[in-house]
């Protein structure tokens, strides 16, 4: 075994080492954040004017809000881990109680969300939440799911198709899939029984039934062996813009050169690094049209030598980026990556005091243009607080394979229809006067690792990275969705590479 090098080796070799990270979401700048805190000298490049990525901050009428995630899944514990260190643990809150809302039921309307299930599966299917979402046709069918022979359960990829053939097609539509398309914008069908719900399968094998199989998972969630499936969420008092403000001030202690509005055009090998070249962004008229035109040999300030480059953008921009250093991630296709919409509206609404559907609500797929919505006056304490007797309401269009109703219409019109979904998901009139502000913000949402086959498209790709010196790619394309995902991968993938240039 090769002897370590000394410290005073590994700290020059670390001052020598230039790192470029390429995109300004969490990934990127956690990614910095892990080069810079051994010493290397790390610029961030950011083609927006703000980074941040999916974590966005708006102002609404003096209320300052999330317009992007607005909370964490707690699972693995990585990102109170993170919070912990940059001093944020006093910030972190958790969700107000109230139970969520189902709305676009068939010859129902709208309901309370059943309590005791797992991805909207019932553990009962004759309890009266249920029952009432999936009526009495719908509970004999899902019960038959307890008497089918056991040599009819096999191991079922699709969780659509698992639920339709054991507990029937009322238990898949109306409880599953407002639950998967919610959470992951995608069918139930199209979503890995085994990533989204570990272990359901084989409870099922062992069981006999899904539905208790159910009940086997939570039981032993209940007793402290494991955990259920799904995720606990908790929020930041002020939004999870403090997160970002809060690496940011790190990112400047540890003296990482972050530039915003700079898009990377190229990006190339160059012997044994890296070039990366970003767009000119000329905004000083003729000064700028004069340096570009500069022949004096010096280095275009938009052009850099690295010893070590990050990939932090979504999936589309990085195999383009990595299309000839990379020549696998060119010959696969990136993965359906849906665009999403979120229309926040601040309201001058008394009818909403009572939170009269609870913290949110989530559609029956085709049954309204919304996707998802969030009382986040209801579900936020602090958020309550700062909006001053008014609420936020936040309305999610758009999934995979179906664009955001709001694509094509412009802010009025988008949020004249957030407030009519508002309206009717929360069964309240809305009139137009009770818009006192709105905010529209698109994001592509990177394809879930829940979904089947990502995991081995995600696995391919970063193979063919990793075989790729002074390379690492982070994000949620192979990360998966989520800070939960996001924040360890970015973390690994930063410090495997920084091994491989001071140790290797």
């Amino acid at each position: 075994m090769a002897e370590a090098p000394a410290p005073a080796v590994l700290a020059a070799r670390a001052a020598e080492t230039r790192v470029v990270v390429i995109g300004g979401g969490i990934g990127g700048l956690l990614a910095a954040r892990e080069c810079a805190k051994v010493g290397m000298r790390v610029t961030l490049l950011e083609a927006t004017d703000a980074v941040g990525g999916a974590i966005r901050r708006t102002e609404l009428d003096g209320v300052a809000l999330d317009s992007g995630a607005e909370s964490f899944a707690t699972r693995g514990g990585h990102v109170r881990t993170l919070l912990a260190e940059l001093g944020l643990t006093d910030r972190i809150v958790a969700p107000a109680a109230g139970r969520a809302w189902l709305a676009g039921i068939p010859g129902v309307g709208a309901a309370p969300l059943p309590v005791g299930g797992l991805l909207g599966i019932p553990a009962n299917p004759f309890q009266d939440d249920v029952r009432r979402i999936i009526g009495w046709s719908g509970a004999w069918r899902a019960y038959v799911d307890r008497v089918r022979p056991p040599l009819t359960i096999g191991h079922q990829l699709s969780l659509g198709r698992l639920v339709a053939s054991r507990m029937g097609v009322k238990v898949r539509d109306r409880l599953v899939a407002p639950v998967t398309t919610g959470v992951y914008s995608a069918s139930p069908d199209d979503v890995d029984v085994d990533v989204a719900a570990p272990g359901l399968n084989a409870a099922l094998t062992r069981v006999g039934s899904l539905s208790g199989a159910v009940q086997a998972l939570r039981d032993t969630a209940a007793t402290g062996a494991a955990k259920a499936p799904g995720a606990a969420v908790e929020g930041l008092v002020g939004g999870m813009t403090v997160l970002v403000d809060a690496l940011v001030a790190d990112l400047a202690r540890l003296e990482v050169d972050v530039r915003t509005a700079t898009p990377v055009e190229l990006l190339s090998r160059d012997g044994s690094g890296w070039r990366v070249v970003a767009a000119q962004v000329a905004d000083a008229g003729e000064d700028a049209a004069a340096d570009s035109d500069d022949d004096s040999g010096e280095p275009d300030e938009n052009e850099f030598d690295a010893d070590a480059v990050i990939v932090a953008t979504e999936e589309h921009a990085a195999r383009a980026l990595l299309a000839e250093a990379v020549p696998a991630l060119r010959t696969a296709d990136a993965a359906e990556a849906p665009q999403i919409e979120l229309v926040t509206l601040l309201l001058d609404a008394p009818a909403l005091d009572a939170a009269p559907r609870g913290t949110g609500v989530l559609t029956v797929p085709g049954s309204h243009t919304a996707k998802a919505l969030t009382h986040s006056t209801a579900k936020w304490d602090w958020v309550r607080q700062t909006a001053g007797g008014r609420h936020v309401v936040r309305v999610s269009f758009g999934a995979q394979g179906e664009p955001a109703a709001t694509a094509e219409l412009d802010d009025d019109a988008a949020a004249a229809l957030a407030l009519s979904e508002a309206s009717a998901l929360l069964g309240v009139p809305l009139p137009a006067a009770s818009l006192v502000a709105a905010e529209r913000s698109r994001y592509i949402q990177s394809q879930p690792a829940s979904i089947i086959g990502s995991g081995e498209r995600r696995s391919a790709a970063r193979a063919a990275v990793q075989k790729t010196p002074g390379l690492a790619v982070v994000g949620a394309w192979l990360a998966g969705t989520g800070l939960a995902q996001v924040v360890p991968d970015a973390v690994a993938e930063a410090d495997r590479l920084r091994r491989a240039l001071l140790w290797d």
